[in-house]
């Protein structure tokens, strides 16, 4: 019996940081709808509620805020290996990179079975994380990164260290957004990846690590960047229905960032973000890739391909738009998604410790009683 792979329809863990229905489009962090937690929360918030399956009272969210602040810097010494890459290094390698490198700075790192330490690692990671993005950024330009500040939370300091301007109000909001959306996501491959990692006693710092190997890869965290990258090509609202037949409706390609494999329906994250580009087009005066993605999706929906298929836009397909309207190169779009989901892997390798060695069995498909020929004799 020949297996399709993929694990598909396999339950590995009883998980208490999210749910999905895929069939109802519906998405829930430790009980809440993601509905009323994005709009509403700060990423920090999400945070503590993954880890505690509760939401924050005032003085813990504050204190979460300052402790991942005041860890946020890097050492000198990974500022120096980034600055000592090619500056077209892919920014997902300068981020596994450097988070491998942290371990050596961290007099924690090797603690493999307190999970108390491990919560405090996650936090460091989070913000250490962050201004690895944010100095990369200015890194590849060839310009000096900007240290993070105590009193901005994980969103505005990004956007500060990103430029050293005070940041912008609608696109912390925006930012904050993205970042609450893509925290957590059930066992999807990077997750998987995490746990399999930390399920041999290994330590936060590998597990991340791994994490984010898989989230490099283009099946998983490189849809939104696909997607930017198809905007790009389409070039004008004038052209979507010209481009959607030529390469659609022809079957030659498929449009990136529409259909997925779990959600049947609406995924419930593509519509607020959507939203927060709303925003962004409307403070920035530019609406031309929310025009053109807004008309493409339009046009796909009255599609009867992807009607018959229930083919909806993502949360990859809107998110494109608005880290590209908040300055950032298509590079950088999957270290932000890793800027996010460090939450939820966090999370899941904190419940994995202890746990047992994940090690599943494999279906043999090869030869059998094959003679053995010496070398000389083949």
């Amino acid at each position: 019996m020949t297996n399709k792979g993929g694990l598909e329809g396999v339950i590995v863990a009883d998980i208490n940081t999210s749910y999905i229905d895929g069939s109802k489009g519906k998405l829930v962090y430790s009980g809440y709808a993601i509905e009323d937690l994005a709009e509403t929360t700060s990423f920090e918030e999400i945070l503590f509620l993954l880890f505690n399956t509760r939401l924050p009272k005032r003085k813990e969210y504050e204190d979460l805020r300052r402790t991942i602040a005041a860890n946020a810097a890097i050492p000198k010494a990974v500022i120096d290996m980034m600055k000592s890459l090619p500056p077209d290094t892919s920014a997902m390698a300068v981020l596994r990179t450097a988070v491998s490198m942290l371990s050596a700075f961290d007099a924690d790192a090797e603690n493999l079975t307190d999970k108390e330490a491990a919560k405090a690692k996650a936090l460091r990671l989070t913000g250490q994380i962050t201004t690895i993005c944010a100095a990369w950024i200015r890194i590849a330009k060839g310009q000096e990164p900007i240290p993070p500040r105590k009193d901005l939370s994980v969103a505005e300091n990004f956007v500060y260290m990103m430029s050293g301007d005070e940041p912008d109000a609608t696109a912390c909001a925006a930012l904050n957004v993205y970042l609450v959306l893509l925290a957590e996501h059930g066992m999807n491959a990077s997750t998987f990846a995490t746990r399999v990692v930390t399920a041999t006693g290994s330590d936060l710092h590998s597990a991340i690590v791994a994490g984010i190997s898989a989230l490099k890869g283009p099946s998983h965290g490189g849809a939104n960047a696909e997607a930017m990258k198809m905007f790009i090509e389409i070039g004008d609202v004038d052209n979507v229905l010209p481009w959607f037949e030529k390469n659609i409706k022809s079957g030659k390609r498929r449009i990136m960032g529409i259909g997925h494999r779990v959600y049947k329906s609406n995924d419930p994250r593509a519509a607020i973000l959507r939203r927060h580009a709303e925003a962004l087009a409307e403070s920035s005066g530019e609406r031309k890739w929310l025009d053109i993605a807004v008309k493409l999706a339009e046009t796909a929906r009255a599609d009867d391909y992807f009607v018959q298929r229930n083919l909806y836009p993502n949360v990859d397909y809107y998110s494109a738009i608005v880290l590209y309207m908040l300055g950032l190169d298509i590079d950088m779009f999957t270290p932000l998604f890793a800027m996010s989901r460090i939450s939820g892997w966090s999370a899941h390798v904190i419940a994995q410790m202890g746990g047992r060695l994940i090690r599943p069995k494999a279906n043999y498909v090869g030869p059998h009683d094959l003679e053995f020929v010496v070398i000389d004799q083949r």
